[in-house]
């Protein structure tokens, strides 16, 4: 039997005040919380009165373009979405990619920042087929006792203005792929009703989840979410459908922003932010008031879309925080939030948090409070997966 028993820690369990206890893990899970706990035959470490934090999630991330742990490879994408796809597919032969090597040193990297739930967008196309998906689940493979890692079937050179692109998709998803993704109904393939026919077709019929990317900004993406709201009811997908990036809601008056976020709760359908460059975040308070939920994520990391990021989930959520102006404690926890139980919430995460009874997925921070946490973007103790300590002070630990 595999034990694990952390003393002195302070379990963060949201809308609960932090208090000292030891938690004990067994065979993979939480057992026990409380002061003073005995357990002989286990492995002890004493956090001295460090916080403690669920596993981070990323619900946002694309693997299979990263170059992490590779050559610099300079930007020259420009700044349009089309631009910026063109060039990834360009250069994508000539520096190897996909590649499980940097998916792989990426998955690393996040694991060491305390990462607990991955899901990474692949491209999928006639021309690299299902070459990234091939790359991301070998390296999902390799990293599977660190990790856990889904993936999502994603058109981003179009669906349907993208001939065979559809087929690829549904032979992904035949495979296992647990998502099926879009981009820009309207903006991109300029046929939104054509496009989400597809994407909750393909749905409904491998039992998939859902999650597009929608950049369309104003009235045209906010028509678009009351489109994907209709067909998420329509089709019983109730907690199985996510808009990632949502531009348009964070750039909505804040009446409008209230009417879709409610209408969000009530269908069950997640926005996903990431706060890129000057792109709106979706708003975090609105969202918690409405009872929505709201996930994070890193996008593009060190990829031929941009040159920056570094798979750190706490900076991101401290970009999000900072992006939304939350400044109050309780407002920087609901980021906090968003970047554990939100994501958990939309990757489907069963037994997640710190209660007895939830899988052991946590990490370790050197922090008076959870704000003061994500503010700092504070170093990782100790990171915690299914129970097994996988790295410390920002570094990985080899297996035995």
């Amino acid at each position: 039997m595999n034990q694990l028993l952390l003393r002195r820690g302070r379990p963060w369990i949201p809308d609960t005040p932090l208090v000292a206890a030891d938690i004990l893990i067994r065979d993979g899970r939480i057992a026990q919380i409380g002061a003073d706990l005995v357990a002989p035959d286990a492995e002890v470490v004493d956090l001295a009165g460090a916080l403690v934090l669920p596993g981070l999630v990323d619900t946002h991330c694309h693997l299979d373009k990263t170059l992490w742990g590779g050559a610099w490879t300079p930007n020259t994408g420009g700044r349009t979405l089309s631009g910026r796809i063109a060039n990834g597919e360009a250069k994508r032969a000539e520096l190897g990619l996909p590649s499980a090597e940097y998916a792989g040193n990426l998955l690393g990297a996040m694991v060491s920042g305390g990462t607990a739930h991955v899901r990474s967008h692949i491209d999928i196309d006639p021309e690299v087929g299902l070459g990234g998906v091939e790359a991301v689940r070998a390296a999902a493979a390799a990293c599977s006792e660190l990790v856990d890692v889904e993936l999502v079937a994603f058109p981003q050179g179009g669906l349907i203005t993208r001939p065979g692109t559809e087929e690829l998709m549904a032979a992904a998803l035949a495979e296992g792929v647990e998502v099926v993704g879009g981009l820009d109904p309207a903006g991109y393939d300029r046929d939104p009703v054509g496009q989400l026919d597809v994407i909750f077709g393909l749905a409904e019929r491998y039992g998939a989840k859902v999650d597009i990317h929608l950049h369309d900004g104003g009235a045209l993406g906010a028509w678009q979410f009351d489109l994907i709201i209709e067909r998420t009811e329509a089709t019983g997908l109730a907690g199985r459908v996510a808009i990632s990036h949502a531009y348009a809601m964070g750039a909505l008056p804040v009446d409008e922003q209230r009417r879709v976020a409610e209408k969000l709760a009530d269908a069950g359908v997640a926005m996903i932010t990431c706060a890129v460059g000057e792109a709106p975040v979706v708003p975090v308070r609105t969202m918690h008031e409405a009872g929505a939920t709201l996930a994070l994520g890193n996008d593009g990391i060190r990829d031929l879309w941009t040159p920056y990021g570094d798979g750190d989930m706490l900076r991101r959520i401290n970009a999000v925080a900072y992006r939304d102006r939350l400044v109050a404690d309780e407002e920087i926890e609901l980021a906090l939030f968003a970047g554990t139980y939100g994501g958990a919430a939309v990757v489907g995460v069963q037994g997640y948090g710190l209660t007895a009874g939830s899988v052991a997925d946590l990490c370790v921070v050197d922090s008076a409070t959870p704000a003061a946490a994500v503010v700092g973007v504070v170093p990782r103790k100790l990171v915690v997966k299914r129970g097994r300590v996988v790295a410390r002070d920002g570094k990985l630990i080899a297996a035995d």
